[in-house]
């Protein structure tokens, strides 16, 4: 990739940018590259299996994983367990404080028919020698690894005050290039890229998926007809609906948070602007007006603003507005460089994509403070987005020379990279809450 994707990429919809991405494969790795100094002590003791086969998937293993790459907690390492306890009646309460662990989970998981599992956990604070929490779920072998990211979940709210987001998903674009034959694929996986399920294959480039809040659909963009078209898609049942096929760029997809309407850029009356269309109407109502490139709008959690990219000051900078067109108001003016923005869930910040001087780098913009944090230290980073519960953010980069999906805290501490062993990965975009599926 080149520095002129971040360069263009508002102008076009990264239609420059995807002719860098190269073939992608399926194998994961997830490398944890920074984390808090002092992560909370945890031993996940392997969950006892009773059961004639093993499980589809190891849930302790599962829960180890997601709170040791939240960078959070420091896992302590099987090895140094003095016992393994898979219930409230076996803990000995000092052997942990002899490894200086701060919190325990134990559990067992129990085949009760084909294809039905029983899920038990516990979770205990060492020190107090007390139990902070436990449940017990019923559930089918390919509902295992779900359930895994619950108790995570559930161990993340109860030990640091915020809700988790590992039982969340992530959409991504791949390419794969097979006998010279160019395959791009729109993607949905687990929050920490295993399970993917492919929603949409083509020979032609996809961009910039959106969930919808109830997260059971997404927006993109696709060139499937050798033009920019904006299409909605629902992920149970794969069909989907043309919002936008207007003459020219049709880009930049992002719904409304009560799910009914979905802004777009058009250059439908012969500029790039910002519109809105109702996805029970089919009206479409035209934001900005003016004579540079408006694009990438993005809702606030209230529904009552949007911010944007625009150009109309000479580079690429950070626009606020209101819905109805109205209370323009520029927001970046730090560096030559910033777009792409992403609310957090409480309206409070925005992640972005900004250049001051040293490359293409994420950022975190305090909306009360007009303040700018930069958080990431690589030079061609890209599409941001805030997980659920605001305290990742989720974006692409380079490593090696390929692209990779990487992760970083929302106060820059923690860091991690999400790697598939061939080819790049591009486009993320980090799911709500609410889903179904």
């Amino acid at each position: 990739m080149k520095n002129t994707r971040q360069k263009i990429s508002f102008f076009v919809v990264l239609m420059a940018a995807v002719l860098s991405i190269r073939s992608a494969g399926a194998v994961l790795e997830i490398d944890i590259t920074q984390g808090v100094a002092a992560g909370i002590p945890i031993a996940v003791v392997p969950f006892e299996y009773r059961g004639s086969d093993p499980p589809p998937h190891e849930v302790s293993k599962v829960v180890g994983s997601d709170l040791r790459r939240s960078g959070r907690f420091e896992t302590i390492a099987h090895e140094n367990f003095l016992n393994r306890p898979h219930d409230h009646t076996e803990v000995e309460f000092k052997d942990w404080r002899l490894i200086k662990a701060e919190v325990l989970v134990v559990g067992r998981v129990i085949r009760m028919a084909l294809d039905q599992y029983r899920v038990e956990f516990r979770l205990f604070d060492v020190f107090k020698e007390q139990q902070l929490g436990g449940f017990r779920y019923d559930v089918s072998g390919n509902k295992l690894r779900k359930i895994a990211h619950q108790i995570a979940d559930f161990i993340y709210l109860r030990l640091i005050g915020e809700r988790g987001a590992f039982d969340t998903r992530i959409a991504y674009v791949t390419l794969q290039v097979i006998d010279g034959e160019r395959n791009y694929l729109l993607r949905v996986a687990d929050s920490d890229g295993y399970n993917p399920r492919t929603i949409l294959k083509s020979d032609e480039p996809i961009l910039s998926p959106s969930w919808s809040p109830d997260g059971e659909k997404l927006s993109y963009v696709s060139f499937e007809k050798k033009r920019s078209m904006v299409y909605v898609q629902r992920l149970k049942d794969a069909s989907r609906e043309l919002v936008a096929s207007h003459d020219g760029i049709n880009g930049a997809p992002a719904w409304s948070p009560n799910g009914r309407t979905l802004a777009f850029t058009s250059s439908k009356d012969g500029n790039p602007e910002i519109y809105l269309f109702d996805t029970q109407t089919r009206l479409i109502t035209r934001v900005t007006q003016h004579h540079g490139i408006d694009t990438e709008a993005a809702w606030s959690p209230n529904g009552q603003h949007l911010v944007f990219t625009s150009d109309r000051s000479g580079r690429p900078q950070i626009y606020r507005i209101r819905r109805n067109g109205t209370g323009l108001e520029r927001l970046t003016f730090e560096g030559k460089y910033n777009a792409r923005a992403f609310y957090d869930p409480n309206g409070e910040r925005l992640t972005l994509v900004t250049n001051q001087g040293n490359g293409y780098r994420i950022g975190v913009f305090y909306l009360d403070s007009r303040g700018l944090h930069v958080l990431t230290d690589t030079t061609l980073d890209e599409s941001p987005s805030f997980a659920p519960n605001g305290a990742m953010i989720l974006y692409a980069t380079q490593q090696g020379g390929r692209g990779v999906l990487a992760a970083v805290s929302s106060d820059g501490r923690v860091k991690q990279t999400l790697r598939f062993q061939k080819g790049d990965v591009r486009e993320p975009a980090w799911s709500p809450y609410n889903q179904k599926l």
